[in-house]
């Protein structure tokens, strides 16, 4: 590899909306998620709607008009 062209590798904290944090490395600063291995439903197994902008209900409210 080439000296002085890659950027920096720094340690840093990923936080997830439900508390979970872990470490890692990154070239940013910070990471904040969403969702997480904790508790995403693919993961924990339970069925849970994971609902960005409403998109769920309006889905829900385009079906029930047809």
């Amino acid at each position: 590899m080439k000296e002085g062209i890659h950027p920096k590798n720094n340690k840093i904290t990923i936080r997830c909306a439900c508390g979970e944090e872990f470490e890692t490395t990154s070239t940013s600063k910070e990471y904040r998620v969403d969702i997480c291995s904790k508790c995403h439903p693919f993961y924990t197994g339970k069925q849970k709607l994971v609902d960005t902008g409403g998109r769920v209900d309006k889905f829900r409210k385009r079906m029930e008009n047809k």
